[in-house]
């Protein structure tokens, strides 16, 4: 993507605010927290936030596009974070149940899901639990089983295996603890922004401090985070898990982003589930690191964009 071709760049500090938000029944006790963006009766795509953030981590560019195409673009809190009801899942595979039950509730028929990071193997589970549904995916450097015969070792989720026991027995003062953290963050989120950025990859340095990219952390962070935070921990325990299906079973089309510099998933991560999946292509983006994808929503969008023409050509 460059700035002088893409016509949806047109970027403000303040971000602007969803245009529906709520909460949504998913069991007797459980809800989840969603944001809408774009059309309300356009293409729904569900957009899943990486490992931590909550249902505003949507690129600027993300929402434009929306509004522009006419696409119902669609945020969610998971379990644990921001109006989420805190749960752990017995595996990733469970997740694609309360999708199922909120695109129900929403009167969504046929979807599209996209998913940062965390968000990749749930948008993985949803396409294997609901093939006649769920049309494409688009996973940005997303996470790789460590367990079960689609495993492969190393990246982050080789300490998250070794910590997830550790978040089953002392999970709760753990979580309590992070989310202390958080308000205490909140008077001088925007220096914490940039301390982070420093730490970072050139190229995950460049987006962080990008005024839209600033701007949307820093909203999803306060709003998603302000009460609760247990939602990254929840993720831990479950990527280490089993995930209740195999990578073969996702037969709908994926398409895979990964940065080759990504320091949190190995490109290598990417390149290994593209080649366990039925229907997958991967874009190699060269000297990219974690958040490359978000730098390339408007790219992707039109990915999905098309996906969804093609597969209602079929």
């Amino acid at each position: 993507m460059t700035w002088g071709t893409c016509d949806t760049l047109r970027m403000v500090v303040a971000i602007e605010r969803p245009k529906i938000e709520g909460n949504i029944a998913v069991g007797e006790d459980r809800q989840i927290g969603f944001a809408e963006f774009g059309n309300p009766q356009g293409r729904a795509i569900f957009w899943l936030h990486g490992t931590p953030g909550a249902r505003r981590q949507i690129p600027t560019e993300a929402r434009v596009f929306a509004d522009e195409h006419h696409i119902r673009l669609i945020g969610l809190d998971r379990p644990g974070i921001g109006s989420s009801t805190p749960h752990q899942y017995e595996n990733v595979f469970a997740f694609a149940e309360d999708l199922r039950t909120i695109a129900d509730t929403l009167g969504i028929d046929k979807m599209e899901v996209i998913g940062l990071s965390g968000g990749g193997p749930y948008t993985l589970a949803c396409a294997a639990a609901m093939p006649d549904r769920v049309l494409a995916v688009g996973v940005l450097g997303g996470v790789a089983p460590t367990s079960g015969p689609d495993a492969i070792g190393g990246g982050v989720m080789a300490l998250g295996t070794f910590v997830a026991p550790l978040l089953q027995v002392a999970g709760l003062p753990i979580r309590l603890a992070a989310t202390g953290l958080i308000r205490l963050i909140r008077p001088v989120a925007e220096p914490a922004l940039y301390a982070y950025a420093r730490i970072s990859p050139e190229a995950d340095r460049q987006l962080l401090v990008r005024p839209e990219f600033k701007a949307m952390f820093l909203d999803d962070l306060l709003n998603g985070s302000r009460k609760q935070l247990a939602a990254p921990f929840a993720d831990i325990v479950v990527f280490a898990r089993d995930w209740g299906f195999r990578l073969d079973e996702v037969k709908v089309p994926v398409y895979w982003w990964h940065g080759d510099r990504d320091h949190i998933v190995p490109f290598a991560h990417g390149e290994h589930v593209v080649s366990k999946l039925p229907d997958a292509r991967l874009y190699h983006l060269p000297g990219e690191s974690h958040l490359a994808g978000l730098g390339r929503a408007e790219e992707i969008m039109r990915t999905m964009l098309d996906a969804w023409d093609s597969s209602a050509q079929k």
